[in-house]
């Protein structure tokens, strides 16, 4: 339907459902792309404290090139969001390599503490307050 189209559509009460509806998506969608870019940060922060005994230099510098090749996505996602004149959403697609390199994060940090390597404490998340 193009935007032309509803005055020929009858009023059936759901405006307010569908801003909600937006206002949710939006919402949620601001809070996943903040995560995304958190761990994505935090990915580096891991790589650079990283001795080659948990993680050889060959394949940091992959996951390093992951994370830029990431967070310059995610930027570009967040701008769009901004510049978006009503909510959107993200394809799985898009969204599926960043969950996957987060999880690659997570394990690079359970190896880097199995292997008691002093990492920099987690920053408190400004919307949180508590740990991430």
């Amino acid at each position: 339907m193009h935007p032309d189209d509803s005055s020929e559509r009858p009023d059936d009460g759901n405006q307010p459902a569908s801003a909600d509806a937006g206002l949710l998506l939006d919402g949620l969608l601001g809070s996943l792309l903040e995560d995304f870019r958190f761990w994505f940060e935090r990915g580096q922060v891991l790589l650079a404290h990283c001795p080659d005994t948990v993680m050889p230099a060959a394949a940091r510098a992959d996951l390093a090139l992951q994370l830029d090749q990431a967070s310059r996505e995610l930027a570009a996602a967040s701008s769009l969001r901004q510049a978006a004149p009503t909510a959107m959403a993200l394809e799985m697609g898009t969204l599926a390599p960043w969950h996957n390199l987060v999880l690659e994060i997570w394990g690079l940090s359970a190896r880097l503490r199995l292997a008691d390597v002093p990492l920099p404490a987690v920053p408190l998340r400004p919307e949180s307050q508590g740990p991430a």
